[in-house]
């Protein structure tokens, strides 16, 4: 297991996530295979007004009725009918249609459907887990004009919601709706789908729809269906005893009655809330005596408290000048480990329930007032290190003015608790997502799919070559599309830089899904330049779209003649103490990028003990050799959680993959 200085480790990170989904899944029921005893005919969720169906393909439009109930169906000027078998089920398949649209759907039975506002175009299933579902909403600072100007009712995305299931799969989607990228909806919009499918409906001018069905901290597993399963007896046990639908109810009531237990205690025990007590949060509390850390940081590096689970309340006190009083303003605190309430002067400013969102707590004028201002953070450490994330942004904003609350800030002990009960995040288990969130979903003809997830991986990277393989061959039996484009996000750099050769989950995890593209039809998109140390969900989101539209127009759309990866590892040849490394997707040539020397490449003799390696390009190649190492036998590139750097990329500016020669 790889170390994150942000809060001990990716297992803390699942387990933060779980947390936090235990009460999300609380509010989630289990899809209901849909009655046949009603007379009217019934459409799924995805079949609905503003959707998308895949030009050039026969596409089915599918639903309920009463059994051997007529349906008559009429789109673009052409009839269809069919009757409802005996399970009332029924499906018509529409011929290959062209790109195009606005149109109207018509539906007639015992009842009468109109579905408007319909396109045809190409249409991608978007999944993974939390880098996929990362919204607009949470880069718009980094995009500000792509939010401002969204306006392109070409481009559609239906969001799958949340559902899991162990026993068997689901017939519907729980909810959802097909929405265009407008003001008003293009916050919620996947913001790596986002960028992809602007690129591709703008080169090939056709309307793209986006299915967002991702589920943040899931691993591949809990996304393989029972047959794919059955490759993996250790996942398979694992996912079955959840089939029991009282257990999971038994255990879901007693973990959540354990974690409701522990922030009641934490509530009543809190020194900076007791009943007839001064509150903490208040502007006029007498904070004299309290002691001082630095901020950004974590208490456990800097305080006696040691790595100490709770609350800890923070303050500081700022000089507001009067040019920034009366105004609107933001208040920007980084990234919290891991809960945090916020007040300026007594008002709460805003709340976050777990670590990862960004805070940036927007207020409206009469909060600041001129002169002394006070901000009083209470933070939850729910378990590991709690604190103020490394390198992140602290400030104040209003006015066009802008305050630093880097430094000394106040701090005190609320509560000490021992670290919150863990839960079983039952959409993290095998199977589950699958049945809930693509079975319904597969019967809808798409373009291809887009990849990105590994994260939950990581921990066991020697199994994940094997998982996304038999998830690609899954999902395309499934759909009955045995070549069916898959493009997929390769993990990006994070965590802190390590300054010697050393193993890495993250980096093995990269190399396997680099070897998944032996797969054929797939494509992948290199991110080592695009991750940030201290930032799991890293705000590049359009260089990752499109990079995955690059090897789409590849994969997808035959465009045989781009460049559409950057390099990757094909073989070595041994001459001496000299490793001569080929490689394809090599385009107008190599480079080093960053720097005038290569860096990242290690090698190792007989006994794996990798050491650095001097690198340089020669031609469309790399040699890489090593005074330590007379009889070299493997190389690493990249191998590394975060390899910062100069590193190898071809012209066209698409940086070369994690890889190891053996």
């Amino acid at each position: 297991m790889t170390h994150s200085p942000l809060t001990g480790s990716i297992s803390s990170w699942s387990s933060a996530l779980g947390r936090r989904s235990l009460v999300l899944a609380a509010l989630s029921s289990f899809l209901l295979t849909p009655a046949h005893t009603h007379a009217q005919v019934r459409l799924p969720k995805l079949v609905s007004d503003g959707m998308v169906l895949q030009r050039d393909t026969k596409v089915n439009i599918w639903g309920w009725a009463k059994p051997g109930e007529k349906i008559a169906l009429k789109f673009n000027g052409k009839s269809y009918q069919t009757a409802a078998g005996t399970d009332g089920k029924w499906q018509i398949g529409l011929p290959s249609l062209k790109a195009g649209g606005p149109y109207q759907l018509d539906i007639t039975a015992s009842n009468h459907i109109t579905l408007k506002d319909v396109y045809v175009g190409d249409v991608w299933l978007c999944s993974g887990q939390s880098n996929m579902e990362t919204p607009m909403s949470r880069v718009r600072d980094k995009y500000p004009q792509e939010v401002a100007q969204a306006n392109n009712p070409r481009i559609r995305q239906f969001t799958v919601p949340l559902t899991y299931a162990f026993t068997g799969p689901k017939a519907d989607l729980t909810g959802g709706n097909w929405v265009p990228a407008d003001a008003q909806n293009i916050l919620q919009f996947s913001a790596v789908a986002y960028f992809f499918a602007k690129e591709i409906s703008a080169k090939y001018q056709v309307p793209v729809g986006i299915i967002k069905d991702a589920v943040g901290g899931s691993p591949a597993e809990a996304w393989l269906s029972a047959d794919a399963l059955k490759k993996f007896p250790a996942y398979e046990e694992q996912g079955a005893k959840y089939r029991d639908s009282a257990l999971v109810a038994g255990i879901r009531q007693r973990e959540g009655a354990a974690v409701a237990g522990w922030y009641k205690r934490l509530h009543q025990t809190d020194q900076g809330e007791q009943p007839g007590q001064p509150k903490w949060s208040a502007a006029t509390y007498d904070a004299t005596g309290w002691a001082s850390m630095n901020v950004p940081g974590y208490w456990a590096n800097q305080t006696p408290l040691g790595q100490v689970n709770g609350v800890v309340w923070f303050r500081k006190e700022i000089d507001v000048p009067t040019n920034m009083v009366g105004q609107s303003g933001r208040l920007e605190l980084g990234t919290l480990i891991d809960a945090d309430s916020t007040y300026i002067n007594g008002q709460l400013v805003g709340t976050t329930g777990y670590q990862y969102p960004p805070r940036k707590y927007d207020f409206k004028p009469g909060v600041l007032k001129a002169g002394k201002n006070v901000i009083v953070v209470r933070l939850i450490s729910n378990g590991g290190r709690g604190g103020f994330t490394m390198d992140k942004t602290y400030q104040l904003k209003a006015g066009g003015q802008t305050i630093d609350l880097r430094g000394p800030w106040q701090y005190k002990l609320g509560a000490t608790m021992s670290p919150t009960p863990g839960t079983t995040t039952f959409q993290y288990q095998p199977g589950g997502l699958y049945n809930g969130m693509i079975a319904p979903v597969l019967p809808y003809a798409v373009k291809g799919v887009l990849w990105y997830q590994g994260e939950s991986n990581a921990g066991h990277p020697e199994d994940y070559q094997a998982l996304l393989s038999s998830l690609i061959t899954d999902w395309r039996q499934q759909l009955q599309r045995p070549n069916l484009p898959f493009v997929y996000a390769q993990l990006p750099n994070f965590m802190a830089v390590r300054k010697e050769p050393s193993e890495s989950g993250w980096a093995a995890l990269r190399d396997a899904q680099r070897r998944t593209l032996t797969v054929p039809n797939t494509g992948m998109a290199v991110l080592l330049d695009v991750g940030e140390w201290n930032d799991i969900h890293p705000l590049d989101k359009q260089t990752v779209g499109h990079r995955l539209a690059l090897a789409a127009q590849s994969v997808a759309y035959g465009e045989k003649k781009i460049v559409a990866m950057g390099p990757l590892y094909q073989s070595m040849q041994v001459n001496g103490n000299k490793v001569t490394l080929s490689f394809t997707n090599t385009g107008s040539g190599l480079v080093a990028k960053g720097g005038d020397k290569l860096q990242y490449f290690a090698i190792a003799g007989a006994d794996k003990k990798y050491v650095w390696a001097n690198a340089k390009i020669e031609g469309n190649k790399v040699v890489v050799w090593s005074d330590q190492v007379p009889q070299p036998v493997s190389v690493r590139y990249a191998w590394a959680d975060n390899p910062e750097g100069t590193k190898l990329y071809n012209k066209e500016g698409l940086p070369a993959s994690t890889f190891q020669t053996n």
